[in-house]
């Protein structure tokens, strides 16, 4: 297969200003993302799509590749990171670069590593899938959830069979961003990935860690700083 990484690193963040390239640790963060992706040794091109010459010049001097620019309309806060991946396809494909799949990484998850992405991978050929999007177990069970009317009754907010320990709920997973992986004639037909040929790859919740607020950031930074003390955490 010819695999592409696409690292999207737009640099109009809201949440936390300049976000994909502010410090965790001694590197910024989309340097998490482009070690990770060069360290599974599975892409011919490991790319950053940015809209800032500044983040193209960071991200190169960390070995990623970055031919050009983001379109004006994929800079967009509207515009959604498939719409980029399209972009980045047809760019590529206009150079006479075809691929068989692509790697949406995105610099929000810092500690996904080469080692999932390669173990991504593997499922994917495994079950001959069209895609593979990582998840991981959500903190707290649904059965445990619900919708709150104006009154904030709680009657009926869980079921008498819900009230049980933890251990024995039902899991959930979500998906953490980390990894998303998909056929690229199959995007191309339709982009919606989430359906028949599409499998789950698990992740711990430890590097399923999505930094999009400061409060995100400042976990990352404990995660960080406990990893390098202690050995990474299993959980």
């Amino acid at each position: 297969m010819k695999n592409i990484a696409i690292i999207t690193a737009r640099s109009g963040s809201k949440g936390i200003r300049d976000k994909n390239i502010k410090l965790l640790g001694n590197k910024p963060l989309l340097a998490y993302t482009i070690e990770a992706a060069l360290n599974s040794k599975m892409f011919e091109k490991v790319m950053v799509s940015t809209d800032s010459e500044k983040y193209a010049e960071i991200s190169r001097s960390w070995g990623a590749s970055v031919p050009f620019l983001r379109s004006e309309e994929n800079a967009k806060d509207t515009a959604s990171s498939w719409d980029t991946v399209s972009e980045v396809l047809h760019r590529y494909s206009e150079k006479g670069e075809e691929f068989d799949t692509f790697c949406l990484l995105q610099p929000t998850s810092p500690f996904r590593t080469g080692e999932d992405i390669k173990k991504a991978y593997s499922l994917y050929l495994k079950k001959r899938a069209n895609a593979i999007v990582s998840v991981c177990e959500v903190e707290h069970s649904l059965q445990w959830c619900n919708k709150l009317d104006d009154t904030y009754s709680l009657d009926g907010f869980v079921g008498r069979d819900d009230i049980r320990q933890r251990q024995i709920l039902d899991k959930y997973y979500r998906i953490n961003g980390a990894i998303y992986i998909s056929n690229v004639k199959t995007f191309e037909k339709d982009p919606f990935i989430y359906r028949d040929g599409a499998y789950a790859y698990i992740m711990s919740s430890t590097r399923s860690i999505d930094i999009d607020t400061e409060l995100d950031f400042i976990y990352a930074e404990t995660i960080l700083k406990y990893n390098e003390t202690y050995g990474e955490i299993t959980i």
